[in-house]
């Protein structure tokens, strides 16, 4: 996969993300209303966005700070390639 390059491109891809996330977790939150819900689904969104920043940080300055990861499925494709054999 190649790298997007075009600002506009990503700014776009930002806000859709951003409109994904903030409708999916309205109705839930419509469906299901609780203080409680809402403090899990935080939790939630919290957690996995620090173990996906964690991921990447992890992978760029420990296990190849030359080669530049465009996602998960980037690394495990490396990992399972060219990754396995350095272990």
């Amino acid at each position: 996969m190649r790298d997007l390059h075009s600002t506009k491109a990503m700014w776009l891809k930002a806000w859709l993300f951003l409109f994904i996330g903030l409708f999916s977790a309205a109705l839930l939150l419509v469906e299901n209303w609780s203080w409680r819900t809402s403090a899990l689904l935080a939790l939630c969104v919290w957690g996995f966005s620090r173990a996906y920043y964690f991921a990447f940080y992890v992978i760029e300055h420990w296990v190849d700070p030359q080669f530049k990861f465009s996602g998960l499925g980037h690394f495990i494709s490396w990992w399972w390639t060219k990754g396995k054999g350095r272990r």
